[in-house]
């Protein structure tokens, strides 16, 4: 007999927490606030447990996303070209993200039963008011790196990991390879001690699903599948958008890129790997679209690397349903925070493991926008479902941005990339 696989785990307890907080809170209700008193220190000790990992993790990431970068640009034009074109895209992307979803939930009628039981957490203490914009602006720059790690100020956090970066290109090669190492060595443990906390997610899922349904009733049922069905909404409609731009930057029929794509995006929805789409992605490039192999040659695989269109919208799409649950309106300015962020993230979280990804991406952003992150647990445990259109969703980026960076470069796409 197989024992299911980790993500069938999480899903199984997801399932069964939903199913005895429900059978709790008809039948016996006093029972079910006693389990749900029980089960919350529970579940929060879990996410306490991830959320540990989060500061050394992201300041790694974000200075070995800049140190890639860096490398990547020093390759050529093309390869400074693709560059640009991936942060303007994930930027576009993150603002898609940032104005249609809260949009779109404000169309929801959250459940009355929801929002109180949320708020009444223990993470909805930490909800305080937005920031002013003069306060906003002058906590972009943190005075204390050390203080802001501590009191977990992503945003403040990441601008400094980005100086630190950028600075590290300037210095003597032999010591930024002993700090690149450094930091490789703090992201590769901290990804351990996550896979580890991953190992009780059955158990940690269980125990918020249960204590939420025990209180809040059939209303988190429906609010974790509005959440998958927005998910893959945003999804395609960020695919439908890679259209667009492809007929406006790259000079393509929109009809002819989809159908040159298809063989590509049927992998990646098969797989789930942008990685294993590569092969796929470049026959569809060279064979299909036309374009200079040598430029496919180049850009794709930085794609893979360092390009992924579907996560700043996982990111915002998330934090702005824990909004949405919680009664928060979000403001323009943490709107404009979490977008940035969501950029600057993802552009060093990509090749992370699935969930390991999740709690190391999502968990930043929704602390930068001011939000509880204790219904991060529930999300992480049905983000899964949305993976296929997510998946999809990247190979069309990669092959958009890819098209793009060909026009660009006409003059010199016969130029085989430099090494």
């Amino acid at each position: 007999m197989r024992w299911p696989g980790a993500t069938a785990r999480v899903l199984i307890a997801l399932l069964a927490g939903a199913v005895v907080g429900l059978a709790l809170a008809h039948w016996h209700p006093g029972a079910a606030a006693t389990a749900a008193s029980i089960a919350q220190p529970v579940g929060k000790l879990w996410l306490s447990a991830l959320q540990m990992t989060v500061v050394p993790l992201v300041l790694a990431l974000v200075i070995l996303g800049v140190a890639t970068a860096a490398d990547a640009a020093s390759s050529g034009r093309v390869a400074r070209r693709a560059l640009t074109t991936f942060v303007v895209l994930l930027s576009l992307f993150a603002a898609y993200a940032a104005l249609v979803a809260p949009a779109l939930l404000s169309l929801v009628p959250r459940s009355p039963q929801l929002a109180a039981t949320l708020q009444a957490s223990p993470a909805a203490m930490a909800v305080g008011e937005a920031p002013t914009l003069a306060q906003w602006i002058g906590n972009i720059i943190p005075s204390n790196a050390i203080m802001a790690a501590a009191q977990g100020a992503m945003l403040p956090l990441v601008v400094f990991a980005l100086f630190f970066g950028f600075a590290l290109t300037r210095v003597a090669v032999d010591r930024r390879a002993q700090v690149v190492g450094l930091c490789h060595g703090i992201a590769d443990t901290m990804i351990v001690i996550v896979h580890w906390v991953l190992l009780a997610a059955p158990l940690g899922v269980f125990a918020l699903m249960l204590a939420v349904c025990a209180q809040a009733g059939l209303g988190v049922v429906g609010a974790l599948a509005g959440y998958i069905v927005l998910q893959c909404a945003m999804y395609i409609g960020a695919i439908a958008i890679c259209y667009g731009l492809v007929a406006v930057f790259a000079r393509r029929s929109p009809a002819a890129f989809a159908s040159a794509i298809l063989p590509a995006q049927v992998v990646a929805a098969s797989t789930q790997s942008s990685l294993a789409s590569l092969p796929a992605m470049l026959e569809s490039a060279r064979e299909r679209l036309g374009l200079s192999p040598s430029v496919a040659a180049l850009v794709l695989p930085m794609a893979v690397t360092l390009f992924r269109i579907t996560s700043p919208i996982q990111y915002l799409v998330a934090a702005a349903f824990v909004a949405w649950a919680y009664g928060i309106e979000l403001t323009a300015l943490q709107l404009a925070a979490g977008s940035a962020l969501a950029v600057v993230i993802s552009l060093g979280s990509v090749g992370l493991p699935g969930q390991v990804s999740f709690m190391a991406t999502v968990m930043p952003v929704t602390q930068s926008m001011g939000l509880p992150v204790e219904p991060l647990g529930l999300l992480l445990a049905v983000d899964t479902i949305p993976d296929v259109f997510a998946t999809t969703g990247n190979v069309t980026g990669d092959l958009t941005a890819t098209a793009i960076v060909a026009r660009q470069s006409s003059d010199i796409a016969d130029t085989p990339p430099a090494s």
